[in-house]
């Protein structure tokens, strides 16, 4: 087991991981910019370095400080958490050259499922559905007009390197698609240093299931079963649950062993989600892997049972996984929405500032994922998430109830948060049938 590690990365995750090692006995080290300086849970952590100034390029994206910092402390990992660094197969292999376990995936591993083109190559030769498309980089229109003419309109351009909705563009004829190629290679090198693109078919009505995977180093691959992300906005989730409703548990049962087949393929060890949109006749189509732990891995935790955090760190230690896919078991139904320090009636706007409330609810199958304390100033550099509100239930409806009654509890400001939102969510009928769409949220903020 490990001695010292440091956790590169700042906000719940953070904490999160802090907590995890502290239960398994392993000191903590937390970087930090200027601007978090005075983040409260650096007061938990064995020791704190500050790397560098506000922007992340200067210090959480920094992979140079990181290790500098690394080899200060003396520790033996580097948990990298998600965003920022996460999914980066460089920094992986710059803490390789250091021998520095990187907590997540072998360089090799990452390369090979978080380029979405090679990791439709090896999920086609693990016999996990994907969508028609091309098998390569797009080079050039013509190209992209003759793929996009053999699979049918529409199409949906994707950056190789990315996700978050950059590079991304919805095509429904060949015109749109030549003025888009460009665009999107563009927008895909400048936020991934990478402008490959490619073409896949595009579904207009589908959902968003995951399935979360852990890999160990001893050719070992359980899924503990899926997660519905569909409430989402511009690619970007706000509401996930466990299990997915109103999905055929046989349909579901293949995929999740699918998608544990291709991480085992890919002779992967850590935490990794293999996402699928769902279309209408419930056919499943790979989207891309996640080769970190997801921001809703909480709702896995809580229907499951299992610590993916404190899991991916044994992994990382040479442990094999404690049990077999038979000893995994759905327990009851859990939901996460994810609160942001937005104004989501003025389309979102970001609102930063000095946070004077904040009380939070509390109760039976209640959990809170947050940095967050009175007085916290949200910087307006890093990412909007503020916290994570998860509850578990008996079932969806008992799931739903109590999330609702959650919701009215936790109180937020001055600033304004995304809390409202999810309220009106969970008194709307299409999302308590566990009938909404990944366009849902778009058409009833129209």
């Amino acid at each position: 087991m490990f001695r010292r590690v440091l956790i590169a990365n700042r906000g719940e995750i953070a904490l999160r991981i802090i907590r995890a090692c502290k239960e398994l006995g392993i000191e903590t080290v937390c970087v930090y910019s200027e601007a978090d300086a005075q983040i409260p849970y650096l007061r938990l952590a064995d020791r704190a370095i500050c790397i560098g100034r506000a922007p992340a390029k200067d210090s959480y994206l920094n992979a140079s400080r990181i290790l500098a910092a690394a080899e200060i402390a003396d520790v033996d990992a580097i948990h990298p958490g998600y965003g920022f660094l996460a999914e980066n197969a460089e920094f992986s292999e710059m803490c390789r050259d250091c021998r520095i376990e990187f907590i997540g995936p072998s360089p090799e591993s990452m390369r090979q499922l978080g380029d979405k083109i090679e990791a439709k190559r090896t999920a086609r030769a693990a016999r996990v559905p994907i969508f028609p498309g091309s098998d390569s980089a797009i080079e050039d229109e013509d190209e992209a007009a003759e793929t996009a003419a053999r699979i049918g309109y529409p199409v949906i351009i994707k950056a190789s390197a990315g996700g978050g909705g950059r590079g991304m563009r919805v095509c429904h004829n060949e015109a749109t698609l030549r003025s888009n190629i460009k665009n999107a290679q563009q927008e895909a090198l400048a936020s991934f240093g990478n402008g490959e693109v490619f073409i896949e078919k595009f579904l207009e009505s589908a959902r968003h299931v995951e399935v979360q995977v852990l890999g160990d180093k001893h050719g070992h691959a359980v899924h503990l079963f899926e997660r519905d992300c569909s409430m989402q906005r511009r690619y970007q989730k706000l509401v996930e649950e466990a299990p997915a409703p109103n999905v055929d548990r046989k349909k579901i049962g293949v995929v999740c062993e699918a998608a544990a087949r291709l991480i085992k393929a890919a002779d992967y060890a850590g935490a990794a989600t293999v996402e699928f949109l769902m279309d209408e006749k419930q056919n499943f189509y790979m989207l891309e892997v996640n080769t970190r732990v997801q921001v809703e891995h909480p709702v896995t935790e809580a229907v499951t049972g299992v610590d993916i955090v404190k899991m991916s760190i044994l992994i990382a230690s040479g442990e094999p996984l404690p049990f077999r896919q038979r000893d995994v078991k759905l327990d009851g139904h859990a939901m996460e929405c994810r609160i942001n320090a937005e104004d989501w009636s003025r389309n979102f706007m970001p609102s930063a500032g000095r946070i004077e409330q904040w009380e939070l609810p509390g109760g039976p199958g209640v959990r809170v994922d947050s940095h967050v304390v009175p007085g916290y100033t949200v910087p307006p550099t890093y990412d909007s998430m503020i916290g994570k509100l998860i509850v578990h239930g008996d079932d969806r409806e008992a799931c739903m109830t109590r999330m609702a009654r959650a919701l009215r509890e936790f109180r937020v400001g001055p600033i304004k948060t995304t809390i409202g939102l999810h309220l009106r969510l969970m008194e709307h009928s299409a999302f308590r049938n566990g009938g909404v769409d990944i366009h849902f949220l778009e058409r009833l903020l129209k």
